[in-house]
């Protein structure tokens, strides 16, 4: 599990999750109860059969699941066509006060750069703007450093800036829009690897981020598995509809939304006993 990291911190081995409590005088770090069983990464297999997974098919898997926020509002494709399935790295900004710049560090111990060089071909950086999108969280010079590691994917509720040169970098950008406006003077980045909130989606380190022309959709590490056998299972019985309507001609409401009818089809057609 990759620990937060605050931007009010000096580097320090962190070799489980902390907490970072500012004070004028004293550094503290308190350890963070963990109640959740400890994790793997989400293998670099399963990211590729989650990038081929529509976002639409995964928001009803998790809907199954009861995990109902699930879609990044307002996070929209740079441009079309760009598949993106990756672990979580969070970065959380924060308002900007006069009396921050004394806790920031300042050159690659910034936020931004502590989480960028966290990111690689298996991760997504998701950035918390607090869905500010008048000032960018980053654009050409920033983003530069993520084409260079072969990042997963980039993920914002704000704005990014520099749009052509990021569609040449080639890597997928989800955001909420573009702008010309630089963003020191209204919000700063601050906390690296903790759980944050991207359009009103909770994001925790390692979760699976996956994006398509719909939009991105966050998975849980602790559901992924099972998201995706009940996401392939709905598509399998999505096609056994659409070719009973195109036989029958009949109005979707007979199949759609899954019910008896539904149900009884996929057991005509399979062979197997409908689920749960």
């Amino acid at each position: 599990m990759q620990t937060p990291y605050l931007a009010s911190s000096p580097p320090v081995e962190r070799p489980h999750a902390l907490q970072h409590t500012i004070n004028p005088n004293i550094y503290c770090i308190h350890p963070r109860r963990n109640t959740l069983p400890e994790l793997p990464p989400i293998p670099d297999q399963t990211l590729e059969v989650l990038k081929e997974i529509p976002t639409q098919t995964l928001i009803d898997a998790l809907w199954v699941k009861n995990w109902p926020q699930s879609y990044i509002e307002g996070a929209r494709p740079l441009q079309l066509g760009q598949n993106m399935a990756g672990r979580a790295v969070t970065l959380r900004f924060v308002p900007h006060r006069p009396d921050l710049a004394a806790d920031k560090p300042g050159g690659d111990q910034s936020a931004e750069y502590v989480a960028i060089e966290l990111c690689g071909p298996g991760e997504v950086l998701v950035v918390d703007a607090m869905g500010w999108t008048y000032s960018s969280i980053g654009g050409d010079i920033k983003f530069f450093r993520l084409m260079q590691r072969g990042v997963g994917g980039l993920v914002t509720d704000g704005s990014v800036r520099d749009s052509v040169a990021l569609k040449e970098y080639g890597f997928p950008v989800f955001s909420a829009s573009t702008t010309a406006k630089q963003g020191p003077a209204e919000f700063w980045p601050w906390q690296v690897n903790d759980a944050i909130q991207c359009g009103g989606v909770l994001v925790r380190p390692g979760d699976a981020v996956v994006g398509d022309d719909d939009g991105v959709v966050v998975v849980p590490r602790s559901e992924v598995d099972e998201v995706i056998r009940i996401a392939h299972q709905r598509e399998e019985v999505e096609e056994f509809v659409k070719a009973q309507l195109e036989i029958e001609k009949c109005s979707p409401g007979k199949y759609y939304p899954f019910n008896d009818n539904t149900w009884e089809l996929y057991e005509k057609k399979t062979g197997r006993k409908r689920p749960g």
